[in-house]
């Protein structure tokens, strides 16, 4: 038999990984952290939102054999309780004896589920479309948890009012949210400010626990953390590395829950908060889906340089296999700089010229071609050819192809589809050029939490400092058609990440034709996006869960 719990109760607060379908697995890992838990003599162990299916389940939660198996799944972790040791709350999908589905969360104790709490507020913008595949719940009251009384807020309840103003109506003592959360930047401060709007409404203390890994596109960051009644922080927890902790709460003279010494980690900066996204998007993306590792085109320029630092920092240098594909329009400073960073870093590397199969194209279309001007068509079959060997090596050796374009990129099209667009998966996908550049600069300065790369300077200066191309032409570079790209980069945030009006983007200063210019390229390449790799989301908006334009598209902004 369980004590009451008086004026102290231990809680083990669990940011980890758990992979989307990974039932068995995922309950493996509850028990895990249950026996870590138990270990520090803790009353209580949180678990993550949807913990038992893994976030975000999407359109499996549709399929009744998923809901029975992560239902049976909490069923079996609720009879590990029966031991005496720690409580349970964990987050799962759960179908209601009335045919609905529910996002949960359970509460385990003696033996049994002892209660469950519905997901009110279903978001349904940006990357979340929750009311596609879940029902809403009414509004909760606390749970009894050993003789105290519980607020379970899902996620999403957190950032409203009206759950929370029940809960502390109903009589919630301490309140406890199990997360979901996305990963951009800047997100960990919008986090605090949100409950601590919600601990001014509820006069009632919180803890915050946030998933630990990334999925798809997707990276959670962790971060958990705490905070008291009177807005001071319990404890924080840090960004991207999976613990398992406990805080120790008592109840003070007046009668309020305080954390007993909780732990307060240091939160990365914006430039090192992105890094180590890019570098977890690409271990758990690589990993959890089975390759062996990956091979991108190392072309002396800054974007596949950044890559694959990130990527030998998620994977190691002997799960790292670069290419250099050099044609006539290849400077000798590319092939000297690949190889110089190839060398650094320790990975293998192998130059594979295209001189022989990008002119047996060119011989091939010569009869169709003829009585035409040499165009963009040749400067995109060298990308091609590319495309297509790093393919190849891909099917031979299993090892999955990075692709490097960066969001200034992809935002006007300058990527040629089934050429440098070939690949599994993009990094870099959601950082603008100009963050690009940054984050090179901050690796060269930096050694990462967790890297597996080397320290010091691992990109070449010069890759830093040459000005951009694309080497596809002589003497050609990036600003031959673009503007600058501390003015494009901004231009591209008006118009994607705030939706501008064209006329007040002008208002910051910049040319009206030249707006207008990259508006018409931003809503042209969004057929070319759609076939693009997924990526790592690291702004309020990228392209692919969170931006959904229409390819056929004759608006523009004339105002």
């Amino acid at each position: 038999m369980t004590s009451t719990l008086t004026d102290t109760i231990r809680i083990a607060v669990s940011q980890q990984d758990s992979l989307v379908g990974d039932i068995d697995g995922n309950l493996k890992r509850a028990r895990a952290a249950r026996a870590i838990a138990a270990a520090g003599r803790a009353d209580l162990l949180v678990l993550s939102e949807l913990f038992i299916a893994g976030y975000p389940p999407e359109d499996l939660v549709l399929k009744p054999a998923f809901q029975d198996a992560c239902r049976k799944a909490v069923e079996d972790l609720a009879a590990d309780t029966a031991d005496g040791g720690p409580g349970v709350v964990i987050g799962t999908p759960w179908p209601a004896d009335d045919g609905k589905v529910y996002n949960a969360v359970a509460l385990l104790d003696e033996g049994k589920v002892q209660a469950l709490r519905y997901k009110v507020e279903l978001p349904n913008y940006g990357v979340f479309d929750e009311l596609r595949v879940f029902e809403v719940g009414p509004l909760p009251g606390p749970v009894g948890f050993r003789g105290l009384r519980l607020g379970l807020p899902v996620c999403e309840d957190m950032w409203f009012e009206q759950v929370i103003e029940c809960l502390a109506e109903t009589g919630a003592e301490l309140l406890i949210v199990p997360n979901g959360s996305p990963y951009w930047q800047g997100k960990a401060e919008v986090r605090q400010q949100v409950a601590l709007a919600r601990i001014v409404e509820s006069k009632l203390p919180l803890i915050y626990v946030n998933q630990c890994n990334a999925q798809d596109e997707l990276v959670f960051d962790g971060g958990s953390f705490g905070l008291h009644a009177d807005r001071t922080l319990a404890f924080q927890l840090p960004q991207f590395e999976e613990a398992t902790v406990v805080v120790e709460w008592r109840k003070d003279g007046a009668g309020a829950w305080r954390c007993i010494d909780g732990p307060v980690a240091v939160l990365p900066d914006v430039d090192e908060a992105n890094w180590l996204a890019c570098v977890q998007g690409t271990r758990d993306y690589v990993n959890k889906n089975g390759f062996p590792g990956i091979v991108l085109g190392l072309s002396g320029g800054v974007d596949s340089a950044v890559v694959t630092a990130m990527a030998v920092d998620a994977l190691g240098k002997d799960r790292v296999h670069c290419v250099m594909l050099p044609y006539r329009y290849t400077s000798q400073e590319s092939i000297t700089d690949a190889a110089v960073m190839a060398e650094r870093l320790g990975v293998r590397y192998d130059v594979v010229p295209i001189a022989e199969p990008v002119e047996g194209f060119t011989a091939a279309l010569k009869p169709l071609f003829a009585g035409r001007n040499s165009d963009i068509t040749e400067e995109n079959l060298q990308s091609r050819t590319r495309g297509t060997i790093l393919m190849a090596i891909s099917n031979k050796f299993g090892a999955m192809v990075l692709t490097t374009g960066n969001k200034s990129e992809n935002s006007v099209g300058y990527a040629t589809l089934y050429g440098d667009m070939n690949g599994g998966f993009n990094p870099v996908k959601d950082l603008y050029k100009t963050e690009v550049y940054r984050l090179a600069k901050w690796r060269n300065e930096n050694l990462p939490k967790g890297a597996l790369g080397p320290g010091g300077e691992v990109i070449p200066s010069n890759i830093i400092t040459r000005p951009p191309t694309a080497e596809l032409r002589e003497n050609q570079t990036d600003q031959d058609s673009l503007p600058p790209y501390d003015v494009l980069d901004d231009i591209l945030e008006c118009l994607v990440e705030n939706e501008m009006r064209v006329a007040d983007i002008v208002a910051r200063g910049h040319d009206r034709a030249t707006v207008e210019r990259i508006e018409r390229l931003l809503y042209i390449a969004e057929y070319k996006r759609r076939q693009a790799a997924p990526g790592v989301k690291i702004t309020k908006k990228n392209f692919g869960r969170d931006r959904r334009y229409p390819i056929t598209n004759k608006f523009r902004d004339r105002g």
